[in-house]
C-alpha cells in the first residue's frame, strides 16, 4: 500500500513539475518554483498521512467489531489477539492525529516565515483532512457494518460455522475414501483387494496344477490296472490250457 501511494505521489509530482516547466517555457506567470516544489511535497505528505495511519486504525476497528460479533455468537476468540488489535487501534489513531497536527503546525510555520505561501493552504488542508478523512472512512465503515449485519441476518454466523464444520467433516471423509481407494496406498481397499485377488489366483493355479497331477496319476493307475488285468487273464488262459492237457493225459492213462 505504501509503495502504491509513493508511486502515485511521485508520478503526480513529476507531472506537476513538467507542467510548471511547460508554463515557464510558454512565459505564463506561474509563481515561484519553490512554491510548486513545496506544494508537490505537501500533497505527497498529506496523501501518506491521510491514507496509511487511518487505514491501519479503521481496519483494526473492523477487526474488533468482527471479534465482538464472534464472541456474541459464542465463537472462540483469542483474547491476546484482541488485546493486540486494541493496542494497534489506539496507537494508530494517536499517530494519525499527531501527524496531522504536526504537519499543520510545520506547514503554517513554513508560510509564516515567508518561505512559501503554499504553507497556509497545506496547513489548512492538513487540519481539514484530520476530520474529513475519518468521516469518509467512518461512512465506509458504517456501510461495511450494515452489510455485515445484513449478512448475519441472512446467513447467521452460528449456521455458517456449523456448515463449515460439516464441510470439513465431509472433506475429511472424502479424503479418507480417496486414501482407501488409492491403489498406491498399501492398506487401501483397492490394494487389499488386489492382494486377495493375487492370492486367490495363485491358489486356483496351484489347485489346477494339483488336479492335473491327480488326473495324470489316476490315468496312469488305470492303465496299470488294465495291464495287470490283461496279464492275469492271459495267465488264467495259460493255466486253463495246462489243466486241459493234464486232464487229457490222465484220461489217456485211465483208458490204456
Amino acid at each position: 500500500m505504501l509503495f502504491n501511494i509513493a508511486g502515485v505521489g511521485t508520478g503526480l509530482g513529476i507531472l506537476t513539475l513538467l507542467v510548471f516547466g511547460l508554463l515557464q517555457w510558454l512565459h505564463i506567470s506561474t509563481g515561484h518554483f519553490l512554491d510548486w516544489v513545496i506544494g508537490v511535497a505537501s500533497f505527497w505528505w498529506l496523501l501518506v498521512i491521510v491514507t496509511v495511519p487511518w487505514n491501519v486504525h479503521l481496519e483494526a476497528r473492523e477487526v474488533l467489531a468482527e471479534g465482538s460479533a464472534s464472541r456474541a455468537n459464542e465463537i472462540a476468540v483469542d483474547p491476546k489477539q484482541l488485546d493486540y488489535v486494541k493496542m494497534i487501534a489506539k496507537r494508530s489513531l494517536t499517530v494519525a492525529i499527531a501527524l496531522h497536527l504536526l504537519s499543520a503546525v510545520g506547514l503554517y510555520i513554513l508560510a509564516a516565515t515567508g518561505i512559501s505561501a503554499v504553507g497556509y493552504v497545506s496547513s489548512g488542508a492538513a487540519l481539514l483532512l484530520t476530520a474529513l478523512r475519518p468521516a469518509v472512512r467512518f461512512y465506509q465503515y458504517l456501510a461495511a457494518r450494515l452489510r455485515m449485519i445484513r449478512q448475519e441476518f441472512t446467513y447467521p454466523r452460528r449456521d455458517v460455522m456449523e456448515l463449515q464444520n460439516r464441510f470439513e467433516a465431509l472433506e475429511r471423509t472424502v479424503k479418507g475414501l480417496e486414501e482407501k481407494l488409492d491403489p498406491e496406498e498399501p492398506y487401501s481397499w483397492v490394494a487389499t483387494h488386489q492382494r486377495y485377488w493375487e492370492e486367490t489366483r495363485k491358489g486356483l493355479a496351484q489347485l489346477e496344477a494339483s488336479m492335473a497331477q491327480l488326473e495324470a496319476n489316476n490315468n496312469a493307475e488305470h492303465q496299470r490296472l488294465a495291464r495287470d488285468s490283461e496279464n492275469a487273464i492271459a495267465q488264467l488262459t495259460t493255466d486253463s490250457q495246462f489243466l486241459d492237457n493234464v486232464r487229457e493225459i490222465i484220461r489217456f492213462f485211465k483208458t490204456a
